[in-house]
């Protein structure tokens, strides 16, 4: 606790980067959004000359900041190799097979084409309807149990039962599902959404499904090891799917707002279908910067803290403008990336750890620049003890609730509540647990390699006009052109995250021990910090 009020009082020295009164010409936070997000960074696409400006920004600000090059040859940069693929939906096509009978689908109104692995030119397979799709045998849950699903395509609707936990959830259907679908030999899936967990309405969907996917170059990083079949389908058009099982959408629909277990069944349809897809190299920085702890045994151990810089680049306008600006998603993070690294060197901060601050690449593909990161870092893999994680916080009213994702799971999350409180900030649980929001953003890569991580976020009470605040920036700003340096944010509750961000890692770096798996965490078999092989 002493460490913590050190920590309390260091961020609440007059430093300029959380200088009062805040404005969108003062503020040193928004500085650095309304370079990353101006229309000269064309919205940081990895892979495109304007996320490649924006690293090198990146790595200037890092340079000023005092931190050392942590990144290859000597650089600040580390870097990625992908695999882009662009599907052209115009020349694809899609159709169900009843009987005999052709029933075409519309490649976008009544689903969208995956881009982020590899597919397959032609396909036709039956199809079958498991479930939620979720693979978690050791916890008593397994929509793959007893089917035979060779040379099937499989359906799935995204949730799960409420005798799961949302991170549980989470991991079954981001890393799960890809080892279980392959193991059982299944030759594509599609994914219907559950509109009360969706983001965005669809027709953004489509509109971003003209963006390119990417996959890691990597062979051993890549989701599947060979072509799969894989679609969203539209909620509104998804009883097509279901017309000859003897179910309904509407009847599984109803099971999974209740988070009740759902029927597995055969659909007594085959899929049809022709994609067309082109793919190309891509070569895309991390940027990675150190401050050097102080302790002469500590100093080995590492803290990262950790915000992705890629957005979406240019694509289908909105409202006339067709730059995708990523100004909270996730500018927003980087920028306090940037401000706590300086704000430990203006209060000349002689952290016990060392901290490593990395801006990463690929999260908008699948959180594929943090995975490569995580899996080859920079700096020894054992050295890495924890991960705090910003991306897309949401200053947009007053700060008084935080949401801590992971804060379950490890010491860290305790550390994150206890300088939470020390602030006079409650924490608040996962208010929407079905969007999975605990594996989409880089923290996860982590905890895959056995990394204590947790994700923080500015929260509103449920039912609260700040709740409202924060759903509506969901449905017409986010992944959208309008997440632009016109929309209205709370500079006071982005500073008082700042300060709140720069105790917590002083807290982390300097604790006596470092973040540990609690023992019941599911995450905790992902550890190999005991010297003992981290289990699947």
């Amino acid at each position: 606790m002493r460490r913590i009020l050190i920590a309390v009082a260091l961020a609440a020295l007059p430093l300029t980067a959380f200088a009062a009164p805040p404005s969108k010409d003062s503020s040193a936070w928004w500085g650095h959004i309304k370079v990353l997000a101006s229309d000269a960074y064309q919205g940081r696409l990895t892979g495109s000359p304007g996320y490649d400006k924006a690293a090198r920004y990146v790595a200037d600000q890092f340079r000023t900041a005092g931190l050392a090059p942590a990144g290859e040859g000597g650089s600040y940069f580390q870097p990625v190799s992908f695999l882009e693929q662009r599907v052209d939906a115009a020349h694809s096509s899609v159709a169900l097979i009843n009987g005999g009978a052709a029933i075409p689908l519309a490649v976008g109104p009544d689903l969208t084409l995956g881009a982020r692995d590899a597919q397959p030119e032609t396909i036709t397979a039956p199809l079958v309807f498991i479930g939620y799709g979720l693979h978690l045998p050791e916890a008593g849950y397994d929509d793959f149990a007893d089917q035979d699903l060779r040379g099937k395509i499989v359906v799935v609707l995204g949730g799960g039962p409420d005798t799961l936990s949302a991170a549980l959830k989470s991991h079954a259907s981001s890393t799960e599902f890809p080892k279980a679908l392959e193991a059982a030999g299944a030759v594509g899936f599609i994914r219907v959404q559950n509109p009360k967990a969706m983001d965005i309405p669809w027709p953004r969907i489509i509109a971003l499904s003209s963006q390119p996917g990417m996959r890691l170059t990597d062979p051993a990083l890549q989701n599947y090891h060979r072509p799969m079949f894989s679609a969203s389908f539209n909620p509104d058009k998804a009883q097509a799917l279901f017309a000859a099982s003897g179910h309904t959408f509407t009847e599984l629909l109803a099971l999974a707002d209740a988070h009740r277990p759902l029927p597995r069944f055969p659909l007594n349809l085959s899929l049809q279908a022709s994609v067309a897809a082109e793919t190309r190299p891509v070569t895309s920085p991390n940027v990675v910067g150190l401050l050097e702890g102080t302790d002469p045994a500590l100093k080995a151990q590492v803290v990262v803290v950790s915000a992705h810089l890629d957005h979406l680049g240019v694509g289908v306008p909105i409202q006339g403008d067709p730059i995708y600006h990523g100004a909270m998603d996730n500018a927003a993070g980087v920028a306090s990336l940037i401000e706590t690294a300086k704000g430990l060197q203006s209060a000349g901060a002689r952290l016990r750890r060392s901290v490593i601050f990395v801006a990463v690449c690929g999260e908008e593909k699948g959180l594929l620049g943090s995975r490569a990161f995580t899996e080859h870092p920079t700096v020894p893999k054992a050295s890495i003890v924890a991960d705090i994680n910003m991306d897309e916080f949401l200053p947009l009213f007053p700060l008084k609730h935080l949401l801590v994702l992971g804060e379950g799971e490890s010491s860290l999350g305790d550390q994150a509540r206890a300088v939470a409180a020390a602030k006079g900030y409650d924490t608040l649980p996962d208010p929407a647990p079905d969007r999975n929001i605990f594996v989409r953003s880089d923290q996860y890569s982590f905890i895959r390699t056995g990394v204590p991580s947790v994700a923080l976020k500015v929260e509103g009470l449920p039912g609260s006009p700040e709740a409202k605040i924060d759903r509506d920036w969901n449905t017409f700003r986010y992944h959208s052109p309008q997440d632009n340096l016109d929309q209205p944010v709370d500079l006071g509750a982005a500073d008082a995250f700042n300060g709140y961000l720069l105790a917590l890692v002083t807290a982390v770096a300097d604790a006596d021990a470092r973040p540990m798996w609690k023992a019941d965490s599911f995450f905790r078999r992902f550890d190999t910090s005991n010297g003992a092989p981290p289990r699947s």
